[in-house]
């Protein structure tokens, strides 16, 4: 009879008492009177190999082996667990392999084990080391799924997944019966889709009693965080770790750039061994910083070695570094911000760390529907996990003056956030029978109504608050709410084609690369062959259908052709992807893809319906005709970004007098982002009219109700002409998708 997973005591685990042999277990008899016989490795039954030996005995020497036995009692008898240990602890590596030794000694009856994380990068990289510390295949045994991109198989028993990838799961799983262990990797950081996912765990651990919630931390969690699941604070196995040799404060004012990069200078000088991480606050400080290392190291001694600049940008794929073995005189500086902390678990050859003490944050403004841009300090837990990664040999340089006054922790992002996905999905989930999210920390309410009153204006609700059968659909796309309806309408307006397009390049990173000062004009020629007339959405096609023509040609490098024109090789590829991904979605719950039609005047005037079908709330009149653009719903005053086919950098355009925009810098430069032209009958047209009997007065809105008056006047008029019974004005002919 298979033993129960509850009768199962951490001692059984740990010293070998189970129906497996563990890890140490193998490490000991391969080292003693077993050595001329081959140990099968208990999970794919091969033997196991030299290296697996090699990499055991690295294993052992972390920090997190000293709690192996702890962790793994309080597994066998609790059904949650909490872990804290900075990045270079081996948790995130190590207690996902514990737990898949716990499912296996039950021979997985009650699931797999999942391991979330928040950047896509990092669970890659967890999953191939964490595949070849157990001696088996990546994307077979151990594998990951992060957005775009899944490498497992039904085999798969050890998973790491990105938090957010994980929420999308819930949808068809709710109850998560696919797994025995989830493990809340990170769980310091507070996302949206961390905090989302702890909430609904909670309702699904009260349905399954079988199943084992793991929470592991870089620092002591939250008290609230301890008393989510139970009421009472759960127990927390806290690792222990070496102070850092060495700690220098340093007051630089708001001169820390300059400083961090002298200290770079120094430190290499210096000849002392070992890599350095830089903490700054912006990606344009990170690549500045870059540029300007690399041309400094041009004029130091070789006999120095090599300086290395990394920059290392959160999120952005392809940007995080590569492990492997230290080569040579090589000394890399990895130049990064917040929240990276983590990102270097696996490097033993850094020794110094420098710490401007500061990060940029987005704070969600839910009256004007944009970000503000806040420069504020650090966490002390922040501060520590910094600290730590120089490891017991190495020097941290806090820029900053030893009496500064820290905060103890951050505000949650949830509650700084634009949740309007958030409740989309808990709309959702309300369906999917888990009605209840127990948050830590409640979002913000002016964010929450912000966000209902916008799914209503989508539609995505009904009369009743539920979630109407428009915003299920909606539901289905890994795109937010306005860009979800936009792709929705085009199936009406028969331009799917283009519209999945538009949605692609505004969902993936960038397609604009930031050349040097020098060469910005030449890009800006390079960009302005994509101009299209009718405005920036429409440029993306065109830029789009070139590198797609670019690949189908055998003679066209699609990297070298990309770099000719600064774009962005990767994002491109992000953007291919995700219109892949898109068009999937469509087939599968039998949507129609028109056939594409780009150029013609019918389609275009199709989809600038499609787009203000979702974006009709991101309207703005240049009320002066000098660029000076009235956003509607909130009367704010702001500018078209200069690099925008109508902006300043790019005379070719006019100004057009009404533009709909897909995003608005409010902190940052005031600027309107991916401009097109509308007109004034488009939008009356494509917008619901409790919406803009809503808006704010202005004279915007006068003429909006002028044209709407003139309009039903004139329908009327042919009415009684052609002697029709009467039926709706046009102030009522919507859309139907409205």
């Amino acid at each position: 009879m298979e033993q129960d997973i509850m009768s199962l005591s951490g001692e059984q685990c740990f010293e070998g008492k189970s129906p497996y042999s563990s890890d140490s277990e193998v490490l000991s008899q391969g080292d003693k009177e077993y050595d001329d016989i081959l140990e099968l490795n208990q999970f794919d039954g091969l033997p196991y190999s030299s290296r697996f030996y090699k990499l055991l005995k690295e294993r052992k020497e972390l920090p997190v082996w000293r709690a192996k036995g702890e962790f793994m009692d309080s597994l066998a008898k609790e059904q949650f667990v909490v872990l804290s240990g900075f990045a270079k602890t081996g948790r995130s590596s190590q207690i996902p392999q514990w737990c898949a030794e716990f499912c296996l000694s039950v021979r997985f009856q009650h699931g797999m084990v999942v391991c979330t994380q928040i950047h896509p990068q990092q669970a890659v990289d967890l999953a191939l080391r964490v595949a070849d510390e157990m001696d088996i295949n990546i994307g077979h045994e151990v594998g990951y799924t992060i957005p775009l991109e899944t490498c497992c198989t039904s085999e798969t028993f050890l998973r790491y997944y990105t938090d957010d990838m994980l929420l999308r799961e819930i949808m068809s799983d709710p109850l998560l019966e696919r797994y025995g262990v989830v493990i809340v990797d990170q769980a310091h950081q507070r996302t949206v889709a961390t905090d989302v996912l702890l909430g609904l765990l909670k309702e699904v651990v009260l349905q399954r009693p079988e199943l084992r919630v793991v929470l592991l931390s870089a620092t002591k969690p939250d008290p609230k965080q301890l008393n989510l699941f139970t009421g009472s604070a759960l127990p927390d196995i806290h690792l222990e770790v070496p102070e850092v040799g060495e700690v220098v404060y340093s007051s630089t004012g708001d001169n820390y750039f300059c400083s961090a990069l002298h200290l770079v200078l120094e430190i290499h000088r210096s000849e002392e061994q070992g890599d350095v991480v830089v903490f700054l606050v912006t990606m344009q400080e990170i690549d500045l910083a870059h540029d300007i290392l690399c041309h400094e190291k041009r004029g130091l001694p070789p006999d120095l070695g090599e300086l290395l600049p990394i920059a290392v940008h959160p999120g952005q794929s392809g940007s995080l570094p590569v492990f492997g073995e230290e080569a040579g005189q090589i000394r890399r500086v990895f130049l990064t911000r917040s929240p990276n902390e983590d990102f270097f678990w696996a490097f033993s050859s850094i020794n110094f760390v420098i710490d401007a003490g500061l990060e940029k944050r987005y704070v969600y403004n839910p009256r004007i529907r944009t970000n503000s841009v806040i420069i504020q300090p650090i966490s002390s837990g922040q501060s520590e996990c910094r600290k730590h990664l120089a490891g017991p040999t190495g020097k941290c340089f806090r820029l900053y003056p030893r009496e500064r006054q820290l905060p103890a922790k951050l505000c949650p992002r949830i509650v700084e956030s634009d949740i309007t996905s958030t409740v989309l999905f808990l709309k959702r989930m309300e369906i999917a029978g888990l009605g209840h999210c127990d948050f830590i920390d409640r979002p913000d309410p002016g964010g929450l109504m912000q966000a209902l009153e916008e799914l209503d204006y989508l539609a995505a609700l009904d009369n009743d608050g539920n979630l109407s059968e428009m915003g299920i659909i909606m539901s289905e796309f890994p795109l937010e709410p306005q860009m979800a309806k936009t792709v929705l309408a085009s199936c009406e307006f028969d331009c799917v084609s283009e519209v999945i397009i538009i949605a692609a390049m505004l969902t993936a990173p960038s397609c604009f690369m930031v050349p040097p000062a020098e060469l910005k004009p030449e890009a800006a020629q390079c960009h302005m062959k994509f101009q299209h007339p009718e405005g920036d959405h429409f440029t993306l096609i065109n830029i789009f259908k070139a590198f797609k023509q670019c690949q189908q040609d055998t003679n066209c490098n699609e990297e070298k052709w990309c770099q000719g024109l600064f774009l962005n090789h990767a994002a491109l590829l992000t953007a291919d992807a995700l219109r892949t991904e898109l068009t999937d979605t469509l087939k599968r719950i039998e949507l129609p893809i028109s056939a594409p039609a780009f150029g013609c005047r019918g389609n275009t005037v199709n989809i600038k319906r499609a787009l203000l079908a979702g974006f009709f709330m991101q309207v703005a009149r240049d009320v002066d005709g000098s660029g000076n653009y009235f956003i509607l719903t909130h009367k704010h005053v702001a500018q078209i970004h200069p690099f925008s086919g109508y902006g300043a950098k790019s005379p070719k355009l006019g100004l057009p007098e009404w533009v709909l925009f897909h995003e608005h810098t409010f902190s940052e430069d005031n600027c309107l982002r991916t401009v097109t032209h509308i007109t004034p009958e488009e939008f009356i047209q494509m917008t619901p009219q409790y919406f803009f009997y809503n808006l704010p007065s202005s004279e915007s809105k006068d003429i909006l109700q002028s044209t709407l008056n003139h309009g039903a006047s004139q329908n009327k008029e042919n009415k009684r002409s052609s002697n029709e019974e009467p039926q709706e004005d046009q102030a009522s002919d919507r859309c139907i998708i409205q």
